[in-house]
């Protein structure tokens, strides 16, 4: 029993997935505090308080439905200009030079190298 649970907890896709949510967890602070601490006040400095949890449609509090949708969108934001499209850029780099690079030398056939052994062997033979 332990050996499987072993194999299991070894498995490289398992120990990936613990990272990522690791990782995942740690980044959804700094987009959280990008948001409420940099984004938001700067909102609220340029358009008043940005705030909409007072306002209520009857009983329903149609305030914070629109907190949850702008907050959203702050975050949506925030990792496509901040993630995203940095990453894009990256990519497209790698690939223009990926494309500048001359393509790796064929692969010789085993007939191929026999042959240039040979023309090796006869090139290094002095004239008599």
């Amino acid at each position: 029993m332990w050996k499987g649970f072993k194999n299991f907890i070894m498995r490289g896709n398992v120990i990936d997935l613990a990272v990522a949510v690791i990782i995942g967890g740690a980044f959804g602070q700094i987009v959280n505090s990008l948001v409420g601490d940099v984004l938001t006040p700067l909102i609220g400095a340029i358009g008043g308080r940005p705030d909409f949890s007072a306002i209520t449609l009857g009983p329903i509090l149609i305030g914070k439905f629109i907190n949850a949708v702008i907050n959203f969108l702050f975050v949506a934001a925030a990792i496509y200009f901040v993630i995203i499209v940095p990453m894009q850029k990256l990519q497209e780099i790698k690939k223009k030079k990926e494309e500048q690079a001359p393509p790796p030398p064929p692969k010789l056939s085993e007939e191929a190298k026999l042959l240039k052994e040979i023309l090796d062997v006869l090139s290094k033979r002095t004239p008599e």
